[in-house]
Protein backbone atom coordinates (compact mmCIF):
# COMPACT_ATOMS: atom_id res chain seq x y z
CA UNK A 1 0.00 0.00 0.00
CA UNK A 2 1.19 3.62 -0.95
CA UNK A 3 1.88 5.94 1.96
CA UNK A 4 -0.15 8.93 2.36
CA UNK A 5 0.78 11.96 1.36
CA UNK A 6 3.10 13.81 3.30
CA UNK A 7 3.15 17.76 4.54
CA UNK A 8 6.28 19.56 2.86
CA UNK A 9 8.12 21.14 6.00
CA UNK A 10 7.51 24.83 5.24
CA UNK A 11 11.75 25.75 4.70
CA UNK A 12 11.38 22.90 1.88
CA UNK A 13 8.50 24.39 -0.32
CA UNK A 14 10.10 27.71 -1.20
CA UNK A 15 11.48 28.82 -4.43
CA UNK A 16 12.47 26.49 -7.27
CA UNK A 17 11.12 23.38 -5.66
CA UNK A 18 8.03 24.93 -5.31
CA UNK A 19 7.81 26.04 -8.89
CA UNK A 20 8.92 21.96 -9.79
CA UNK A 21 6.11 21.11 -7.37
CA UNK A 22 3.53 22.88 -9.10
CA UNK A 23 5.07 21.52 -13.14
CA UNK A 24 7.26 18.26 -12.75
CA UNK A 25 4.94 16.24 -10.78
CA UNK A 26 1.78 16.83 -12.17
CA UNK A 27 3.80 15.56 -15.51
CA UNK A 28 5.28 12.24 -14.11
CA UNK A 29 1.22 11.83 -12.12
CA UNK A 30 0.52 11.51 -16.09
CA UNK A 31 3.25 8.84 -17.12
CA UNK A 32 3.25 7.37 -13.73
CA UNK A 33 1.41 5.79 -10.93
CA UNK A 34 4.40 6.51 -8.14
CA UNK A 35 3.77 4.46 -5.04
CA UNK A 36 5.58 5.56 -2.22
CA UNK A 37 6.43 2.81 0.47
CA UNK A 38 8.32 3.43 3.96
CA UNK A 39 8.80 7.28 3.96
CA UNK A 40 8.06 7.31 7.20
CA UNK A 41 11.74 6.02 7.40
CA UNK A 42 12.68 10.04 6.20
CA UNK A 43 13.57 12.19 8.87
CA UNK A 44 11.36 14.91 9.49
CA UNK A 45 14.51 16.97 10.26
CA UNK A 46 18.29 17.31 10.63
CA UNK A 47 20.65 15.80 7.17
CA UNK A 48 20.39 12.41 5.79
CA UNK A 49 21.81 9.96 3.29
CA UNK A 50 19.44 7.86 1.10
CA UNK A 51 21.06 5.31 -1.07
CA UNK A 52 18.61 3.98 -3.92
CA UNK A 53 19.73 1.32 -6.76
CA UNK A 54 19.82 2.89 -10.48
CA UNK A 55 18.02 0.86 -13.49
CA UNK A 56 17.63 4.14 -15.80
CA UNK A 57 18.46 8.06 -16.20
CA UNK A 58 14.89 8.51 -14.83
CA UNK A 59 15.40 7.41 -11.24
CA UNK A 60 16.73 10.59 -9.95
CA UNK A 61 13.46 12.56 -11.37
CA UNK A 62 11.30 9.28 -9.67
CA UNK A 63 12.97 9.45 -6.40
CA UNK A 64 13.55 12.90 -6.14
CA UNK A 65 9.98 13.55 -6.60
CA UNK A 66 9.07 10.65 -3.81
CA UNK A 67 11.70 12.40 -1.33
CA UNK A 68 9.70 15.27 -2.25
CA UNK A 69 6.24 13.81 -1.10
CA UNK A 70 7.61 11.94 1.30
CA UNK A 71 8.36 15.79 3.33
CA UNK A 72 12.07 16.93 2.29
CA UNK A 73 13.30 18.29 -0.59
CA UNK A 74 16.40 15.99 -2.67
CA UNK A 75 19.77 16.84 -3.21
CA UNK A 76 21.93 14.62 -5.95
CA UNK A 77 25.59 14.22 -6.71
CA UNK A 78 25.23 14.32 -10.19
CA UNK A 79 27.69 13.98 -12.97
CA UNK A 80 29.38 17.13 -13.76
CA UNK A 81 28.72 17.36 -17.53
CA UNK A 82 24.98 18.22 -16.61
CA UNK A 83 26.25 21.67 -15.34
CA UNK A 84 27.22 22.20 -19.21
CA UNK A 85 24.09 22.61 -20.65
CA UNK A 86 22.81 26.13 -19.21
CA UNK A 87 19.00 25.53 -18.94
CA UNK A 88 20.36 22.55 -16.60
CA UNK A 89 23.27 24.46 -15.22
CA UNK A 90 20.65 27.05 -13.52
CA UNK A 91 18.28 24.85 -12.61
CA UNK A 92 21.02 22.30 -10.54
CA UNK A 93 22.46 25.57 -9.19
CA UNK A 94 19.08 26.85 -8.25
CA UNK A 95 18.28 23.48 -6.08
CA UNK A 96 21.96 22.96 -4.77
CA UNK A 97 22.61 20.05 -6.12
CA UNK A 98 26.11 18.59 -6.07
CA UNK A 99 27.89 18.35 -9.20
CA UNK A 100 30.91 14.68 -9.42
CA UNK A 101 33.72 15.68 -11.88
CA UNK A 102 35.64 12.57 -13.19
CA UNK A 103 39.57 12.50 -12.82
CA UNK A 104 41.43 14.44 -10.03
CA UNK A 105 39.77 15.51 -7.25
CA UNK A 106 40.67 19.11 -5.40
CA UNK A 107 39.39 21.29 -2.58
CA UNK A 108 36.78 22.82 -5.28
CA UNK A 109 35.72 19.70 -7.03
CA UNK A 110 35.30 17.56 -4.21
CA UNK A 111 31.77 16.36 -4.04
CA UNK A 112 32.06 14.11 -0.71
CA UNK A 113 33.63 17.55 1.11
CA UNK A 114 30.36 19.58 -0.49
CA UNK A 115 27.86 16.28 0.40
CA UNK A 116 29.03 16.49 4.24
CA UNK A 117 28.77 20.06 4.34
CA UNK A 118 25.05 19.69 2.67
CA UNK A 119 23.85 17.24 5.04
CA UNK A 120 25.79 19.05 8.12
CA UNK A 121 23.55 21.80 7.00
CA UNK A 122 20.16 19.97 7.51
CA UNK A 123 20.08 18.97 3.97
CA UNK A 124 19.45 15.40 2.61
CA UNK A 125 21.62 14.17 -0.01
CA UNK A 126 20.75 11.50 -2.40
CA UNK A 127 23.76 8.92 -3.26
CA UNK A 128 23.45 6.17 -5.93
CA UNK A 129 26.61 3.57 -4.35
CA UNK A 130 26.69 1.84 -7.38
CA UNK A 131 27.99 5.18 -9.22
CA UNK A 132 26.40 4.58 -12.43
CA UNK A 133 23.65 2.41 -14.04
CA UNK A 134 23.46 -1.16 -13.59
CA UNK A 135 25.31 -3.09 -15.63
CA UNK A 136 24.12 -6.20 -13.94
CA UNK A 137 22.04 -7.87 -17.38
CA UNK A 138 19.32 -8.62 -14.77
CA UNK A 139 19.13 -5.49 -13.49
CA UNK A 140 19.79 -5.61 -10.18
CA UNK A 141 22.12 -3.92 -8.08
CA UNK A 142 25.81 -4.82 -8.55
CA UNK A 143 29.42 -4.09 -6.68
CA UNK A 144 28.88 -0.33 -4.54
CA UNK A 145 31.51 2.43 -4.24
CA UNK A 146 32.50 3.54 -1.07
CA UNK A 147 31.42 7.25 -0.98
CA UNK A 148 28.04 6.92 0.64
CA UNK A 149 29.04 5.30 3.50
CA UNK A 150 32.12 7.62 3.86
CA UNK A 151 29.46 10.42 3.89
CA UNK A 152 27.44 8.56 6.79
CA UNK A 153 30.06 7.65 8.74
CA UNK A 154 31.97 10.97 8.72
CA UNK A 155 29.17 12.99 9.45
CA UNK A 156 26.91 10.84 11.31
CA UNK A 157 23.57 11.22 9.80
CA UNK A 158 21.07 8.30 9.11
CA UNK A 159 21.81 6.30 5.97
CA UNK A 160 18.64 4.54 4.46
CA UNK A 161 18.37 2.09 1.83
CA UNK A 162 15.93 2.56 -0.91
CA UNK A 163 14.77 1.09 -3.94
CA UNK A 164 12.61 1.66 -7.05
CA UNK A 165 10.94 -0.73 -9.54
CA UNK A 166 9.21 0.16 -12.81
CA UNK A 167 11.29 2.94 -14.14
CA UNK A 168 13.19 0.95 -16.49
CA UNK A 169 9.83 0.34 -18.30
CA UNK A 170 9.43 3.93 -18.81
CA UNK A 171 12.91 4.71 -19.84
CA UNK A 172 15.19 1.45 -20.29
CA UNK A 173 18.84 1.84 -19.40
CA UNK A 174 20.59 4.01 -21.77
CA UNK A 175 17.70 4.32 -24.19
CA UNK A 176 16.79 7.32 -25.55
CA UNK A 177 13.03 8.05 -25.64
CA UNK A 178 10.66 7.00 -23.36
CA UNK A 179 7.37 4.44 -23.91
CA UNK A 180 4.96 6.56 -21.98
CA UNK A 181 1.96 4.22 -23.27
CA UNK A 182 0.60 2.34 -21.42
CA UNK A 183 1.19 4.72 -17.90
CA UNK A 184 3.82 2.82 -15.96
CA UNK A 185 3.17 1.94 -12.22
CA UNK A 186 6.67 2.52 -10.46
CA UNK A 187 7.25 1.94 -6.73
CA UNK A 188 10.07 3.02 -4.60
CA UNK A 189 10.35 1.80 -1.06
CA UNK A 190 12.40 3.58 2.01
CA UNK A 191 13.69 1.00 4.13
CA UNK A 192 14.84 1.82 7.84
CA UNK A 193 18.24 3.18 8.31
CA UNK A 194 20.96 1.39 8.87
CA UNK A 195 23.61 1.04 11.78
CA UNK A 196 26.68 2.26 10.77
CA UNK A 197 27.77 2.69 14.30
CA UNK A 198 30.15 -0.40 14.74
CA UNK A 199 32.05 1.47 12.29
CA UNK A 200 32.33 4.84 13.57
CA UNK A 201 35.09 4.47 15.77
CA UNK A 202 37.52 2.03 13.13
CA UNK A 203 39.95 3.67 10.73
CA UNK A 204 38.26 4.10 7.67
CA UNK A 205 40.49 1.54 5.61
CA UNK A 206 39.74 0.22 2.63
CA UNK A 207 38.71 -3.11 4.41
CA UNK A 208 36.18 -1.02 6.84
CA UNK A 209 34.34 0.83 3.81
CA UNK A 210 34.09 -1.82 1.63
CA UNK A 211 32.31 -4.10 4.74
CA UNK A 212 30.10 -1.40 5.03
CA UNK A 213 29.20 -0.68 1.95
CA UNK A 214 28.19 -4.09 1.24
CA UNK A 215 26.21 -3.76 4.65
CA UNK A 216 23.76 -1.22 2.54
CA UNK A 217 24.24 -3.13 -0.84
CA UNK A 218 22.82 -6.16 0.92
CA UNK A 219 19.93 -3.55 2.10
CA UNK A 220 19.05 -2.36 -1.02
CA UNK A 221 19.23 -5.60 -2.39
CA UNK A 222 17.01 -7.00 -0.25
CA UNK A 223 14.66 -4.17 -0.82
CA UNK A 224 14.81 -4.55 -4.48
CA UNK A 225 14.39 -8.37 -4.39
CA UNK A 226 10.74 -7.56 -2.59
CA UNK A 227 9.57 -5.10 -4.85
CA UNK A 228 10.35 -7.40 -7.84
CA UNK A 229 8.74 -10.57 -5.79
CA UNK A 230 12.19 -11.92 -7.23
CA UNK A 231 15.80 -13.88 -5.61
CA UNK A 232 18.68 -11.71 -6.79
CA UNK A 233 21.92 -13.29 -7.71
CA UNK A 234 24.27 -14.79 -5.44
CA UNK A 235 27.46 -12.38 -6.09
CA UNK A 236 27.02 -8.61 -7.39
CA UNK A 237 27.93 -8.06 -10.96
CA UNK A 238 31.62 -6.24 -11.06
CA UNK A 239 32.13 -4.55 -14.13
CA UNK A 240 35.85 -5.15 -14.38
CA UNK A 241 34.81 -8.96 -14.26
CA UNK A 242 33.05 -8.49 -17.61
CA UNK A 243 35.61 -6.18 -19.25
CA UNK A 244 33.47 -3.63 -19.20
CA UNK A 245 34.20 0.24 -18.25
CA UNK A 246 33.12 2.07 -14.98
CA UNK A 247 31.31 4.84 -16.47
CA UNK A 248 28.92 5.55 -19.74
CA UNK A 249 27.86 2.87 -21.85
CA UNK A 250 28.90 -0.46 -21.23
Amino acid sequence: MADAAVTVPRQERIGIFRVLEATVIPALWLLTRIDREGTANIPREGGFVITPNHTSNLDPIIVGAAVYKGGRSPHFLGKASLWNVPVVRALLRATRQIPVYRGAVTRENDPLRSAMEAVREGRGVIVYPEGTLTRDPGLWPMRGKTGAVRLAIATGVPLIPAAQWGTERLLPPYARFIHPIPRKRIVVRFGAPIDLSAYADRPLDGKTLMEATDLVMSAITALVAELRSATPPATYWDPADHGQTEFGRP
